[in-house]
């Protein structure tokens, strides 16, 4: 009995490769539409916000433009007086950057800032004429920040960059809203809106923003070399906002310049470092910095990420307590694999602030090893002795740590962490009745004896939970001058 293919003339050598060939070509269709079918899908998920915004393409000069809605912010008495003193030459004012990619994000707006034609020397006369206070916080760069009612609010003139050097830029003032774009870092970034919410898209930054795609203006290797910097804002945007790094070139343009990081200022580094490690952390954006090689330049005492993110599931997900939040600096301490030493090194590098530091150094070398089953009159002295705060920071890193071993911790324990949070948090802080002063008062002189003597009466207060009042605090100082002699 003769097959359908007999019958069709496809038995044969030919006959199998055209069926070969017809076979590929149905499995090619299938397989295209379904990555359309998920790249739509994940685009409707990822951006549902953009439902509402007018988007309209315009001529290749202009790109695409959209319309919103006017936002509260931007009819705050504050922003309209501002624009009213830099248009009063009739020339257009739009709101940049940030906050329009915020407000079509629906994300809270809280820094506005502006940009306008007009020179910066022309801008500061523009708000002294209007009464409004001007600070030339960058003028070289075209920034001058204007003061309303407390309110501060960046206005930059238009510019494009004459020559850079990695780290900063040369730049000259132009009145192209386009040229202007184009020195910026991503697309969704490059977006300008008129007060009235008509918004200006010269390199499709909607379109990406609506599919949460993170992309360089242009050439990414060329945007990096004008600013290095740009490298971690990549990453702070994928962690931050869950953008997707859809284009490998872009994402092996951040990995070589990786080597040039160190370059950069420990403020710039440590500013866009922090606002990383305070994200959301989306994509295990931290492990995919280290993947690539950003953070062996940019903090090499930096160990694997997993306590990190079991840290960070704790803080956001796991449970729900008052004093449990997101916290850049111990996020920072739990992902460093140093001493005490180390840490102050870090501390010095990133410029942080004195109580940055200290708290940083304190998680890292800490005075107490945190544990669970820890008894109440010893972990009410560990409150007195560290703070509430750091108490909890502490119980949370090393819950953390431990979920690394073990993800499916038992309930005792898990259920023992939680007690103790809970009971920090109904702590009443005590105050011990002796200072200094009654160690002086006593004929002591000043020096190491004070200290040794005040510590001695607390360690006893505390044994006592607290209960001895002044007067026997006193008695004990006396007891202890005593036996010294």
């Amino acid at each position: 009995m003769s097959s359908i293919f007999d019958t069709l003339g496809l038995s044969g050598p030919t006959g199998r490769w055209l069926i070969g060939l017809v076979a590929i070509v149905i499995l090619t269709f299938l397989l295209t539409r379904r990555q359309r079918t998920v790249r739509d899908t994940r685009a409707k998920q990822a951006a549902p916000e953009f439902e509402n915004v007018v988007i309209k393409l315009e001529d290749n000069l202009h790109g695409a433009s959209g319309q919103i809605a006017v936002q509260p912010w931007m009819e705050t008495s504050e922003v309209k007086a501002v624009l009213a003193a830099i248009t009063a030459d009739g020339r257009e004012a739009r709101f940049v950057g940030g906050c329009v990619r915020d407000a079509l994000l629906h994300a809270p707006v809280t820094d506005v800032d502006i940009a306008t034609p007009e020179p910066p020397e022309r801008v500061i006369e523009l708000l002294a004429e209007a009464g409004i206070k001007a600070v030339p916080t960058g003028i070289e760069h075209g920034t001058i920040t204007a003061v309303v009612n407390h309110h501060s609010y960046e206005i930059t003139t238009l510019r494009r960059d004459v020559s850079t050097d990695g780290r900063r830029a040369v730049v000259e003032f132009t009145d192209d809203w386009r040229a202007d774009a184009e020195r910026r870092d991503f697309t969704f970034n490059t977006l300008s809106a008129t007060p009235d919410g008509h918004i200006h898209d010269y390199f499709n930054g909607i379109h990406d923003l609506s599919n949460r795609v993170i992309r360089f203006v242009g050439v990414a290797r060329d945007r990096i070399a004008e600013d290095r910097l740009r490298v971690l804002r990549y990453f702070r945007f994928i962690g931050a906002l869950g953008m997707h790094a859809e284009d490998r070139r872009e994402l092996e343009a951040c990995a070589q310049a990786a080597p040039y990081l160190d370059q950069l200022s420990g403020e710039r580094i440590r500013d866009e470092l922090l606002k990383i490690l305070a994200s959301d952390m989306k994509f295990d954006v931290v492990r995919m910095m280290q993947d690539h090689g950003i953070l062996a330049h940019i903090l090499p005492e930096a160990g694997p990420p997993d306590a990190l993110m079991r840290l960070k599931w704790l803080e956001t997900a796991a449970i729900k307590f008052a004093s449990v939040a997101p916290d850049a600096i111990r996020r920072l301490a739990i992902l460093l694999d140093t001493d005490m030493a180390g840490a102050t090194a870090v501390a010095d590098r990133l410029r942080l602030s004195n109580a940055q530091r200290d708290k940083l150094v304190d998680l890292v070398a800490p005075r107490w090893t945190a544990e669970p089953f820890v008894g109440d009159v010893e972990f009410d002295q560990v409150l007195h002795r560290l703070g509430r705060e750091r108490a909890v920071d502490l119980m949370l890193m090393e819950w953390a740590r431990r979920l690394v071993t073990d993800s499916r911790l038992a309930r005792e324990e898990t259920e023992a962490w939680q007690r103790l949070i809970e009971r920090s948090e109904a702590w009443q802080e005590k105050v011990f009745p002796l200072r200094g002063r009654d160690v002086l008062d006593l004929g002591v002189p000043p020096g190491p004896e004070v200290s040794r003597l005040l510590d001695a009466v607390e360690a006893w207060w505390l044994e006592g939970q607290f209960s001895a009042d002044r007067a026997a605090c006193l008695e004990k100082l006396r007891q202890e001058l005593d036996s010294a002699h």
